[in-house]
């Protein structure tokens, strides 16, 4: 039986296309929402652009009939924007007051209550990604539920770019003899560039890693220095990421990861070993986005580069690690000597093309789907693009583990060989760090 789905502002403001993504079914949008999408249109950010786009397509479909009777949708639904059912009594004794959500919530609860009176009435589902909204419509015995489709998954199953196989002792033996074993006699399947630890089923402290080739063959990796400008893989994980930050024909590089596991430093020291040392490419462009944790701290006073100091602070205590800086100032110093190193904000980034230079995206878990096809779509020839984050720590309001940018590359991408992934697991910043990002 068809279904009514109405939808919440933030839906609308996540995914504009959203009122396609509901089959045959109708898609009620309250006479409020529009008015909260209209107060969001003038801004300059994703919120704002997504804001207009609603607009553009509601306008267009206005000129299909009255959208206050609703309007066929593709699928097979209509779309119908809601003004008769606003009556706030049934609602007035449990939330007193009539702020927006409550608009919302009392057409959801109307529409529900006039369908329940029908012989083949119909479900009533408010749609939104506000965890109070759904438990309000709950309590008022409205069904609620997220809305799902712009997730990169729909199970909570990251690909993590590696993988452990138990094996027998033999094929560990032909692997470090050869340095090359066909995959798929060990998995059933695999992807491009993804890694592989092989055990030794007998004796498990046997093993030896290695990665997948684009014709489905386990290769050593490359990576045997000691050292990346001072820095020393830790773990097995740690020797992944640089194996993907040193190889020129992977392109395109995520890596995930929990605080203190490495993800900036390693990028950092990858990327000045091969502008410094191998002269791959002809400078590093190193960027975050500007999404604040807490309070804003409002405009800043000085230039570009004063303005966006406290932003990127982080990549400069990192880089003062690298360079192993001892006093305030030298490394503005360093930095101005050498010329490779530029930070920008991605706020510029529209219109660029950026070839021969190696691009580092720190925080990109902060990203829409949107702003990362943004800015894959500035790589130019012979560039290289490293895509950082972790997804636990998350502070953009319409964005969550499974929906931000970065989750989108990396599910998107592992199919193709000119892209590599790994996903950190072990901190390795301090003890103190460690136990503070697996239990706070």
């Amino acid at each position: 039986m068809k279904k009514i789905y109405v939808l919440d502002t933030n839906v609308l403001l996540q995914e504009p296309n959203s009122i396609y993504t509901f089959e045959d079914n109708d898609v009620v949008i309250p006479a409020v929402v529009l008015e909260e999408v209209d107060t969001k249109k003038r801004h300059m950010e994703e919120i704002g652009r997504n804001a207009r786009q609603v607009s553009r397509i509601i306008d267009k479909l206005r000129l299909q009939g009255k959208l206050h009777k609703g309007i066929p949708l593709p699928r097979g639904g209509k779309l119908k924007i809601e003004l008769n059912h606003r009556s706030y009594q049934k609602m007035e004794d449990i939330f007193i007051e009539k702020t927006n959500d409550n608009r919302i919530l009392a057409v959801a609860l109307n529409l529900h209550e006039e369908e329940k009176k029908k012989a083949n009435g119909r479900q009533v589902i408010l749609v939104s990604k506000d965890m109070l909204m759904r438990v309000k419509a709950d309590a008022l015995g409205i069904t609620a539920e997220d809305f799902l489709n712009e997730r990169a998954i729909h199970k909570d199953e990251v690909y993590t770019g590696f993988r452990e196989i138990y094996t027998d002792k033999e094929v560990l033996d032909r692997f470090y003899k050869s340095g090359d074993v066909p995959i798929k006699d060990l998995a059933g399947s695999y992807y491009a560039n993804e890694f592989f630890i092989l055990k030794n089923r007998a004796n498990p402290s046997q093993s030896a890693m290695g990665i997948v080739n684009s014709s489905g063959i386990l290769k050593p990796c490359n990576f045997s220095s000691d050292h990346v400008w001072g820095i020393k893989p830790r773990n097995a994980q740690q020797t992944m990421a640089l194996e993907l930050l040193l190889r020129k024909d992977i392109p395109l590089v995520t890596m995930v990861g929990k605080a203190g596991t490495g993800k900036t430093l390693m990028a950092l020291a990858a990327g000045l070993m091969q502008i410094e040392d191998l002269g791959l490419y002809k400078k590093m462009l190193v960027a975050r986005p500007i999404v604040p944790v807490g309070k804003d701290i409002g405009y800043l006073p000085g230039e570009k580069e004063e303005k966006l100091r406290p932003w990127v602070q982080p990549i400069y205590d990192n880089l003062e690690h690298l360079f192993n800086v001892k006093k305030p100032g030298e490394l503005d110093g360093i930095l101005s000597g050498l010329g490779s190193i530029q930070v920008e904000a991605l706020t510029y980034i529209r219109g660029r093309s950026i070839p021969d230079q190696l691009i580092l995206i720190d925080e990109a878990q902060n990203l829409t789907r949107h702003e990362v096809k943004t800015i894959l779509t500035r790589i130019g020839e012979g560039s290289k693009i490293i895509l950082l984050g972790d997804t636990q720590q998350i502070d953009h309001p319409y964005l969550d583990e499974y929906n931000n940018g970065l989750i989108h590359v990396v599910e998107k991408f592992k199919e193709h060989p000119i892209s590599g992934h790994v996903k950190l697991i072990k901190g390795e910043r301090s003890p103190l760090a460690q136990l503070a990002a697996d239990y706070l």
